[in-house]
C-alpha cells in the first residue's frame, strides 16, 4: 500500500489444514508419578488464518536531538514499526496433550483468536503492545483422563481410565485485553466471560491476580477460595493427579471455609479487628475446638509472644495434639511448623559491631591498585573545566572505558548535563558511551520488573539486545588479533564443519553426534574455562590493550565488556527467577552471559557474583547464598550433554582456593549428609564478598564523590 511515509504491507493468509507433533522434556517429579525421561507429547490438528499489518515509518521526534536520544542516522533507531490491526485466529479440530499415564483432550472446534489493538515498537522491539485475546471451547471443557502408571489413556479401555472436566462453565469462553510493556511485563485491563452480565468472579481482575498481582489481588484470590463450586472442581482434578495431594487440599479448604464462618459469626471483616489479645484467643479457641473453652490456655501463649519472650512450642503442640484430628499422622509436619513459627516469632540476638576510628574507605585503602582510574570527583572536574575546548583524547578514551562501571545517572550526566557538545568526544568513544547508555537504560527497566508469570515473555525481549551487547563485547579480542596481523592457520577444507555434520545426521535420520563429531565442536569461552583439561587457556585470552593507553593493571581490572558487573548480575537474576527456565531462549541468554563473564578478567566474574545477591547495593551473604544456589542449579536441558557447562568447575576457576559444594554430597547417602548444604553455600558467599573488596572499592571510586 502506498502511504505518505514509510512502507505499509497488509498480508492476508490462511491454512486450511495443518498438524503438529512435538515433544518436551519434563523435569522429574516422583510425588506426581513424573519420573526421569518423561516427555510431554502434544498433537494439534486444525486450521488458522489472519492478517498481518506492517507499517515501517520514521519515528516522530517529539524531543530535541540530544546525545541520549535516537540516532536519526541509524536506521535501527530512526524507524518504528506499527502492527496495529493485525489478527490471528486458530480453530482446533483435534488436540491432545499426553504425559505418561495422563492425557488432556481439548474439545473439537475450539477457537483461539488474537487481535492487535495497538502495537508500536522501534527496530529493537521497544514499545508497548495492546491486544485482545479470546477463546471459546464451544460450551465444553477440556477433559483430563488418567489411567494406571505404566499405561497410556489411548491404549486403555474406557473401564480402565478415569476422566473429569478441567474447567468450570464460566471459564469455557472469554475475552481478555492484554498489555505488554517494553520489558515484557503482562497485565490485563478488561475481560468478559460467558455470563450474561459479563461480570462476576472471573472477570479481568481474576486473571490479573494470577499473572500480575496488585493490591486487590489477595481479595480476589480469597473470593475464589470461598467459591465452593470452583474448589470442588479443583478437588476433582487434583484427585486424579494425586490422591494424597487431594486429601491435603481438601483439609486445607475445609479449614478455610470454617474460618470464614467463624469470622462472619464474630463480625470480623478486617485484620485489624483481630489484634486484641483476648479476641485473638477467642477466635483461635473457636477454630480449634468449636467453643471458647481453651481461651485461658491460649491467652498466655499470645501474651508471651507479644512480650518478646518467644513462642511456647511445648504448649502449642499440646493444644494441637488435643484438638487436631489426625495429629499423629502428621506429627512431623506439625513439629516442623511449630519450630518454624518459634523462629519467626522469637526474639533475635544482636551482636554489637566493632567500632574503629579513622578507617579509610576501601576506595582509598589500596591506591596502587587503582592507578590510572579517575575518581568521580576527577571526572566531574575535568568535564566542567574549560567547557569550550574538546576533551583530551586519552581522557575521552578512559571515560568510555570505565562507562560500564558507572551508574545510569552518571552516564546521562556525562552525555547531557555536562554542557559539552558531541564533537568534544572522540567518535569511537561517543559511540561507545551512547551504546552503554542505551544498554543501562534497558537493564534499569528490567531491574525493577522481572520474575514470575507477569514477565513470561521477558526473555525474548532480553535476547534482542543481549545478543548484540555480548557479541560487541566479545569482538574486541578478535579485533586485536586482526590488528596484530596474526595469520590464522590454514583451514583444512577436507574436514567437515560441525554444521555439515549436523546436516548429514539430519538427512540420515540420526540426531546423535559421535565422539568424532564432538571433537570438531568449538567450545564457547565459558565451556573452555569450565573444562578442567583447558583451564590454562583462560590465562591466554587476548585483552584490549592497543586501543587505550592504560597500564596492564587497569586492563586486568576493567576488562573490555560493554556490560558492567551490575548489569550482568541483573540479567542473570532475571533468567534465574524466570518461570520459563526450561525455555531455549532463557538458557541461551544465560549462556551468553556466562561466555561474557568467562571472556573477561577473573575480577569481573567475581564482581558479577558479588552483585548477584543484591545488585546495586552492599553485598548481603544470605541474599547471595540464595542466588548462588539457583545459579549452581542453572537449567541447561536445551543443550546436548556434551555442550553443557559444569557450573561447579566454572565457579572454581573464578574462585581459586574455594571448593563449590555439590548438592548430591549433602543428600541422604552423601558423604556430607549430616551437614547443611545451605551453610556450605553461605560460607562460599562470604568468601566471594571478601574477594570482591577490590571491586567494591573500584565502584565507590567511580560512582561516589568524597568531599574533603
Amino acid at each position: 500500500i502506498i502511504v505518505k511515509e514509510g512502507i505499509k504491507i497488509i498480508a492476508d493468509f490462511g491454512v486450511s489444514s495443518f498438524s503438529s507433533n512435538s515433544e518436551t522434556n519434563v523435569n522429574e517429579f516422583p510425588e506426581l508419578d513424573i519420573f526421569e525421561g518423561s516427555k510431554l507429547c502434544t498433537f494439534i490438528l486444525g486450521t488458522f488464518d489472519g492478517c498481518v499489518i506492517f507499517h515501517l515509518r520514521p519515528q516522530v521526534m517529539v524531543e530535541p536531538r540530544v546525545s541520549t536520544g535516537p540516532n536519526v542516522f541509524n536506521p535501527l533507531e530512526a524507524y518504528e514499526i506499527d502492527f496495529s490491526g493485525s489478527s490471528l485466529s486458530l480453530r482446533i479440530k483435534e488436540c491432545s496433550l499426553n504425559l505418561g499415564h495422563r492425557r488432556v483432550i481439548v474439545p473439537t472446534e475450539t477457537t483461539f483468536a488474537v487481535n492487535v489493538i495497538k502495537s508500536l515498537v522501534n527496530m529493537s522491539f521497544e514499545g508497548t503492545t495492546q491486544c485482545e485475546l479470546s477463546w471459546d471451547f464451544q460450551g465444553s471443557s477440556p477433559i483430563l483422563q488418567v489411567t494406571s502408571p505404566g499405561n497410556t489413556p489411548a491404549q486403555s479401555s474406557h473401564e480402565d481410565r478415569q476422566q473429569v472436566p478441567v474447567l468450570i462453565k464460566d471459564l469455557c469462553q472469554g475475552r481478555l485485553n492484554m498489555e505488554i510493556s517494553p520489558v515484557g511485563g503482562l497485565s490485563f485491563t478488561q475481560a468478559s466471560t460467558s455470563r450474561e452480565d459479563k461480570e462476576g468472579l472471573y472477570d479481568w481482575k481474576f486473571f490479573n491476580a494470577i499473572v500480575s498481582p496488585d493490591e486487590d489481588s489477595p481479595t480476589r484470590i480469597r473470593d475464589v477460595l470461598y467459591d465452593k463450586k470452583t474448589m470442588y472442581k479443583l478437588l476433582a482434578v487434583t484427585k486424579l493427579v494425586n490422591a494424597d495431594l487431594e486429601k491435603v487440599l481438601r483439609y486445607f479448604l475445609t479449614q478455610v471455609w470454617r474460618a470464614k464462618e467463624i469470622f462472619d459469626q464474630e463480625g470480623i471483616s478486617e485484620p485489624g479487628k483481630v489484634i486484641p489479645g483476648h479476641k485473638m484467643a477467642r477466635l483461635i479457641s473457636l477454630f480449634l475446638c468449636g467453643d471458647i473453652s481453651q481461651v485461658d490456655e491460649i491467652l498466655p501463649i499470645i501474651r508471651r509472644v507479644v512480650a518478646g519472650d518467644g513462642l511456647d512450642v511445648v504448649r502449642v503442640k499440646e493444644l494441637l495434639r488435643k484438638h487436631v484430628e489426625n495429629y499423629d499422622e502428621w506429627a512431623a509436619e506439625f513439629d516442623r511448623a511449630a519450630k518454624w513459627a518459634a523462629v519467626m516469632l522469637g526474639p533475635m540476638t544482636f551482636n554489637q559491631g566493632f567500632v574503629e576510628c579513622e578507617v579509610p574507605p576501601s576506595a582509598e585503602s589500596n591506591q596502587e591498585i587503582y592507578v590510572g582510574i579517575p575518581t568521580a570527583k576527577d571526572i566531574y572536574d575535568v568535564l566542567r573545566d574549560k567547557p569550550q575546548l574538546p576533551l583530551d583524547p586519552s581522557f575521552s578514551n578512559l571515560i568510555s572505558r570505565i562507562a560500564p562501571y558507572m551508574t545510569f545517572r552518571q552516564i546521562s550526566y556525562v552525555l547531557n548535563s555536562s554542557g559539552r557538545p558531541s564533537n568534544h568526544w572522540q567518535p569511537f568513544d561517543l559511540k561507545r558511551l551512547r551504546y552503554v547508555y542505551s544498554v543501562k537504560k534497558k537493564v534499569q527497566e528490567i531491574s525493577e520488573s522481572y520474575g514470575g508469570l507477569s514477565f513470561l515473555p521477558q526473555s525474548f525481549f532480553v535476547s534482542i539486545f543481549l545478543g548484540e551487547a555480548t557479541r560487541s563485547s566479545l569482538r574486541a579480542p578478535m579485533d586485536i588479533v586482526a590488528e596484530n596481523h596474526v595469520k590464522p592457520e590454514a583451514a583444512d577444507h577436507t574436514k567437515r564443519t560441525v554444521l555439515s555434520k549436523l546436516r548429514r545426521h539430519r538427512l540420515e535420520g540420526s540426531s546423535r553426534l559421535t565422539e568424532e563429531d564432538n571433537e570438531g565442536f568449538v567450545m564457547s569461552p565459558a565451556s573452555r574455562v569450565a573444562s578442567l583439561s583447558n583451564l590454562h587457556l583462560q590465562h591466554e585470552q587476548p585483552r584490549l590493550a592497543s586501543k587505550y593507553n592504560s597500564s596492564s593493571g587497569v586492563e586486568d581490572l576493567l576488562g573490555d565488556s560493554l556490560l558492567g558487573p551490575q548489569d550482568v548480575a541483573i540479567l542473570l537474576q532475571a533468567g534465574l527467577t524466570s518461570v520459563m527456565k526450561g525455555s531455549t531462549v532463557v538458557q541461551l541468554n544465560q549462556r551468553m552471559l556466562l561466555d561474557l563473564m568467562a571472556s573477561q578478567p577473573r575480577t569481573f566474574a567475581i564482581a558479577v557474583l558479588a552483585e548477584l545477591g543484591t545488585p546495586g547495593s552492599q553485598g548481603v551473604p544470605r541474599a547471595l547464598t540464595s542466588a548462588l544456589m539457583a545459579f549452581i542449579e542453572m537449567d541447561q536441558s536445551s543443550f546436548k550433554p556434551a555442550h553443557r557447562i559444569d557450573i561447579h568447575n566454572l565457579l572454581e576457576s573464578w574462585l581459586p582456593g574455594l571448593k563449590i559444594p555439590r548438592r548430591d554430597d549433602y543428600l541422604a547417602g552423601g558423604r556430607w549428609a549430616r551437614q547443611s548444604y545451605y551453610d556450605a553455600i553461605f560460607g562460599v558467599s562470604v568468601s566471594i564478598l571478601d574477594l570482591a573488596e577490590v571491586y567494591s572499592g573500584l565502584k565507590l571510586r567511580i560512582q561516589r564523590v568524597r568531599h574533603s
